[in-house]
């Protein structure tokens, strides 16, 4: 029992030390009846702005809802404030996008405040928080 709880430890302080950033924003997928929207937009938005250049730390909180809703958090502190302006208008413009073509009745939203920044230390205690990879595209 004691090798498990050592083992959990170890794993969460590397899970919460590996984090670079101090800011967080948070893009929330949400359903209407059919499930979440697709982040493919916003994913293909951010590798093409992250290039070789800008690595940007992104994480997912899963299992909000009953219908498979979920948050994305993405680190801007590696982001010049020029940088960090130029992505958060390209982002908003990619999100306001999918917003404006998706059918109404049935298609989720996805919400997102420029605005709205979440602190490493909000970020620590979420549940359900996992490091969102590019083999997580969908």
């Amino acid at each position: 029992m004691k090798k498990i709880i050592l083992t959990i430890a170890v794993f969460s302080c590397t899970f919460f030390f590996a984090q670079k950033s101090e800011n967080y924003i948070e893009i929330s997928y949400n359903s209407i009846c059919c499930g979440t929207p697709s982040t493919a937009p916003v994913m293909n938005y951010i590798n093409s702005f992250q290039g070789k250049k800008n690595k940007l730390e992104i994480y997912r909180q899963s299992r909000l809802g009953r219908e498979g809703e979920f948050k994305l958090f993405i680190g801007t502190d590696a982001l010049s404030k020029s940088k960090k302006t130029k992505f958060i208008k390209g982002l908003e413009a990619a999100i306001n996008s999918q917003n404006k073509s998706r059918n109404e009745n049935s298609d989720g939203i996805v919400d997102f405040n420029s605005q709205t920044l979440v602190k490493k230390e909000k970020l620590n205690t979420l549940n359900n928080l996992t490091i969102y990879k590019k083999e997580n595209l969908k």
